[in-house]
């Protein structure tokens, strides 16, 4: 009697533990895919660089006090536009964003690339769901794809989501679980 149970305490042990390996493998295929998307992309394609945009080459900064000299250097005049009693004729009324156009130009290149970057990832989560619905060799390998183009589109919905406008956001919401309601249809129709 005490065998037969040894057998089987070994054979629940073995069964227990291969489920832990198994998903212990899907889980890290799933990072693994997406941290190679990631990487691959960024050595592929740069990210702008805001000193590409506004250099800081100058050892000292010149103190801007009029509108003109501010609008030349291509920064924003903003008007005090709160009570200062006058303390000195010669204050300044105003001060200077020195960095204001050169930091609207890089803010919109940053919408660019995060855009592109947002296209390709859902792109490459798109294929990895596909492949993952329609491999029907190996399932752990199928679920893994799967589960790793889901987390594809998650990471790019989170990097995009602040530079999208609210109708990118629904587009997005609705293209994600018009993807995901096809995977459950596709892999679970006989359930």
């Amino acid at each position: 009697m005490f065998i037969i149970y040894s057998v089987y305490d070994i054979l629940y042990h073995m069964e227990k533990q291969s489920k832990v390996l198994k998903w212990s493998l899907i889980i890290g295929i799933v990072i693994v895919l997406n941290l190679f998307f990631n990487y691959a992309l960024s050595l592929l394609y740069k990210s702008p660089e805001y000193e590409t945009f506004c250099p800081n080459t100058a050892q000292v900064v010149e103190f801007v006090d009029t509108q003109d000299k501010c609008l030349s250097v291509g920064g924003q005049w903003n008007q005090n536009n709160y009570y200062q009693p006058v303390v000195d004729k010669n204050a300044s009324k105003g001060y200077c964003d020195q960095q204001f156009t050169c930091r609207t130009d890089y803010e919109s290149a940053r919408k660019i690339y995060d855009r592109n970057v947002f296209v390709t990832l859902v792109l490459l989560g798109a294929i990895s769901v596909a492949v993952g619905t329609f491999l029907k060799t190996n399932i752990l390998i199928s679920m893994a794809l799967s589960m790793a183009g889901v987390l594809s589109f998650i990471v790019a919905s989170l990097r995009y989501w602040t530079s999208a406008d609210d109708l990118i956001k629904v587009i997005i919401l609705a293209i994600a679980l018009g993807i995901l309601i096809w995977v459950a249809l596709k892999k679970f129709k006989n359930n």
